[in-house]
């Protein structure tokens, strides 16, 4: 069973998206901290009622933050 539930976060035009990998949840929020939150209650919000061992997530899991960056190479 898994421990932590990872979320990838990428910056769009105008929002930091995170993107769970091990659920289907997305969601977004104007600052990292904004989304940090908002990826929090989407996922409580999405496990809401649901057998956590049908979804292979231990009831005490922990939320990993992954951000993407581009190489500072790439913007020229």
């Amino acid at each position: 069973m898994k421990k932590i539930v990872q979320v990838k976060i990428y910056k769009g035009e105008n929002y930091y998206i995170g993107e769970c990998i091990d659920l289907p949840v997305v969601t977004q929020g104007k600052t990292l901290d904004e989304l940090a939150e908002n990826v929090r209650d989407a996922i409580n919000l999405h496990l809401e009622g649901e057998n956590l061992k049908e979804w292979d997530i231990f009831p005490e899991f922990s939320i990993l933050l992954n951000i993407e960056l581009e190489p500072s190479y790439a913007k020229s």
